[in-house]
């Protein structure tokens, strides 16, 4: 609670915090005491980014896990302000402790947090909710440790040199602020490309807890007892042991819990630029599956159906130039040179990794077709959205977006009514456009959300359910606990500026009355400025 007392006279010196002594000179301890706040900082936005970022990796939906990280941080940073009131007496050594302990914590975060993802995520029960209850306690305890380093720092600096509290804040926020500019810039650019979240997570531990024992060690060790100094000795020691070992034992830890989500037969696992990528199978008979970010995206018992289902109705009707969205993995444009008078195919894909093993890796290539190698098969590496804003209009007889499910955040531009409008630009006036749009079953709000957004770019529609999928386990944020709860359909929306005449066919189908009968009317329009997914 906040303790109500009566205002100290200005420039009163509580008894604790005279003078330190220094073994250097005050303007330099200064220096030092300001740079160790800017490194805090910097760590304390990494330890915040890595949260958020695996888990939105692990649990899905990051704009969620971004809400319940930084709102249960900010929270408990200001209980850690109150709470380290009662500190003040021991400053040096309770900020000594205090980055001990959250180096630990914060740096061993990244680990814990997959590691009960990898073997408890298929538990079922109470352990389904593990991970988030983990991302909580996690940005809790890593909050209220944050929260009690500027109190404290407070304290040390003006321990070091007296000045009137408005110019010391000022310091110390500008320190902080530089720091965590730093963190925020040196996660997503240095920290997750070159070293992965697990290493990254725990090299910021160490430079974490060697700040504040140099500093406390260093620059304030006349304030500790002896008996003080080497139980924080022990303590930095200690932590930096087991981040060190932790370091050394990542990756043999990273390849069990892939094996954990994946199951043994993992043949190629790859972090590219935009995801990781993940083949199992495809050899000695076994069925090859395709892992992106934990998500299932192909699999060699059941592709033939969905691709199938996501081409063959589309290329009723002209089809000499055809645009795929996304289907990096060629099995879309294998299907789509099935059929005669194909000219030209565009691929837009956004990962170029994904190519490249659609390419080269021999499972993934013989599944495909090899269709790589077909001449009339061109290849752009960019984001779908932005690729449609830069092609020139009525240009595609057919496009077909083989894109990840709209309930994925990082998906849900790709299924708004502008994303819409820009494919309705470049098809020709009697063109088809045909759109993966989740399970029908199991989700049927969204799959009738994308039919009202493509009516509302100008798209006359027939959506249809294919059953037969033989996938009964997704890891990542569509991973299940048993077969009875997976996705056992697949949806579809095929589309045209015009009601064509292959619309008119298509809604004789079984398949299309299938999908209507799980029609919800009323849903409303996703938009770039207002997703409904």
């Amino acid at each position: 609670m906040i303790e109500p007392h009566a205002p100290a006279p200005p420039g009163t010196t509580p008894p604790w915090a005279g003078p330190a002594r220094l073994p250097v000179r005050p303007g330099t301890g200064r220096i030092l005491v300001l740079a160790c706040v800017f490194v805090c900082a910097a760590c304390g936005l990494v330890y915040e980014l890595e949260l958020v970022a695996l888990a939105t990796y692990l649990i899905g939906d990051s704009v969620t896990q971004a809400s319940v990280v930084l709102s249960v941080m900010v929270f408990a940073m200001g209980i850690g302000s109150l709470a380290a009131k009662r500190l003040r007496r021991r400053s040096a050594a309770a900020f000594g402790a205090l980055e001990a302990a959250l180096a630990l914590v914060g740096g061993c975060s990244a680990m814990a947090l997959y590691a009960v993802f990898a073997w408890t995520g298929a538990w079922g029960g109470v352990w389904e909710s593990a991970p988030r209850c983990l991302l909580v306690a996690f940005s809790l305890a890593i909050g209220l440790l944050i929260g009690a380093e500027v109190p404290l720092l407070m304290e040390l600096i003006q321990r070091v040199r007296r000045q009137d509290a408005g110019g010391a804040v000022a310091d110390l926020f500008a320190a902080d602020y530089v720091g965590a500019l730093v963190g925020g810039l040196a996660f997503p650019f240095l920290l997750l490309p070159w070293l992965g979240q697990l290493t990254g997570a725990l090299l910021t531990g160490t430079v974490n807890v060697m700040a504040g024992g140099a500093l406390v060690l260093g620059l304030f060790r006349g304030d500790l007892t002896r008996r003080a100094r080497r139980l924080l000795l022990l303590a930095n020691v200690a932590v930096l042991a087991l981040l060190a070992t932790a370091a050394v034992l990542v990756d043999d830890f990273e390849r069990a819990a892939r094996h954990a989500v994946y199951g043994e037969d993992v043949r190629v696992a790859v972090q590219s630029d935009v995801q990781e990528i993940v083949l199992t199978g495809g050899t000695d008979g076994r069925s090859l599956d395709l892992f992106l970010d934990g998500r299932l995206r192909v699999s060699g018992r059941d592709e033939h159906r969905y691709h199938e289902a996501l081409v063959h109705p589309a290329m009723n009707g002209p089809h000499a130039r055809v645009l795929i969205l996304g289907g990096g993995d060629g099995l879309a444009a294998r299907e789509v040179l099935r059929h005669p008078g194909v000219d030209h195919v565009d691929i837009v894909e956004l990962d170029a990794e994904v190519v490249r093993l659609a390419r080269r890796d021999p499972a993934l290539a013989g599944l495909n077709g090899h269709v790589y190698g077909d001449p009339r098969i061109h290849v752009t590496t960019a984001d779908a959205f932005d690729a449609l804003r830069r092609m020139t209009p009525a240009t595609y007889d057919v496009v077909v977006a083989d894109l990840p499910d709209p309930g994925i955040t990082a998906s849900t531009k790709l299924y708004s009514r502008e994303f819409y409008g820009l494919v309705r630009r470049v098809l020709t006036d009697d063109g088809r456009v045909l759109v993966h749009a989740g399970p029908v079953a199991s989700r049927p709000r969204v799959f009738w959300t994308v039919d009202a957004t493509m009516r509302a770019a100008g798209l006359h529609t027939v959506p249809f359910r294919v059953g037969g999928r033989a996938s009964a386990f997704a890891a990542g944020p569509d991973r299940t606990t048993g077969a009875s709860r997976a996705a056992h359909d697949w949806g579809f929306v095929l589309a045209s500026p015009t009601p064509c005449p292959c619309l008119h066919q298509a809604r004789l189908t079984a398949d299309a009355r299938a999908a209507e009968r799980t029609r919800v009317v009323g849903v409303p329009v996703s938009t770039l400025a207002h997703p409904r997914y």
